[in-house]
């Protein structure tokens, strides 16, 4: 590699630059120049960046401590994953338009290292159980139009006998989650109540948040408590209010 040389001309220019600040007191760096872009900010092991503030949870959403403001009242917590998968801040509005937001959904799926899955008891209806999926990731991202749910023994080996809900009818299609956002979908054990003829065995609920797109090893395993009654039941689709999934849930017509 070559190297320029200074003209020896440009010496005594460069004594009589010296000599002028001398002469004025210049300041050593009074204009500098940084070198490069800022720092990048530093990142936490879950890839966001350490110093982004967390958005205020949504109304009905489950906080930290377990509570809910206008949701369920009870936490429960699957097996694989712990039920509590995402971990990274929450940043609301990726796009600031609902339109966009949903477009983008629909061909980019949620991935489950960014979802939290939570299933509670339905305050008043103990034979009911709600279904919170939570998109903790920066960007809307698409679910199946309702969770892959099943109900069996946890001791068996053979899940292939275990209740499969029914659901409403309808064409394929991605419900899109915003970030930040939750989702709900609720199932309903024994619709008709019965004290007799509930299926036995049944003690626990497997959860997969999107049985489109994800593979079976995402699935989440929630206890239910030995004896819950299960009678044919019905599931809804995904929805942003708990009211809206109760409803959605009682017209399923569709074996699973």
């Amino acid at each position: 590699m070559s190297v320029r040389r200074l003209h020896p001309l440009l010496v005594p220019a460069a004594l009589a630059v010296g000599a002028v600040c001398a002469l004025t007191a210049c300041q050593s760096g009074s204009a500098s120049v940084s070198s490069g872009a800022p720092a990048a900010p530093q990142v936490s092991a879950s890839g966001a960046a350490a110093s982004a503030p967390s958005d205020p949870a949504p109304s009905g959403s489950t906080s930290s401590s377990g509570s809910t403001s206008s949701g369920p009242a009870s936490s429960g917590v699957g097996t694989r994953g712990s039920g509590t998968r995402g971990s990274a801040p929450i940043k609301a509005g990726d796009t600031g338009d609902s339109g966009a937001a949903a477009n983008y959904a629909a061909t980019h799926p949620c991935d489950m290292a960014k979802l939290s899955v939570h299933v509670t008891t339905r305050p008043g209806a103990p034979g009911q159980r709600v279904i919170e999926v939570r998109n903790a990731g920066a960007k809307a991202c698409g679910l199946s139009r309702y969770p892959q749910v099943d109900l069996g023994d946890s001791q068996s080996q053979d899940q292939s006998r275990n209740v499969r809900p029914m659901v409403p009818g309808g064409s394929a299609a991605v419900h899109p989650v915003p970030a930040g956002s939750t989702v709900y979908a609720v199932i309903d054990l024994d619709p008709s109540g019965a004290s007799s003829g509930t299926v036995s065995g049944v003690d626990e609920m497997n959860v997969l948040a999107d049985g489109d797109h994800m593979p079976n090893a995402d699935t989440l395993n929630f206890p239910l408590g030995s004896g819950t009654p299960v009678l044919k039941p019905k599931l809804g689709l995904y929805a942003g209010t708990v009211a809206d999934a109760v409803n959605s849930m009682s017209g399923a017509d569709t074996q699973l």
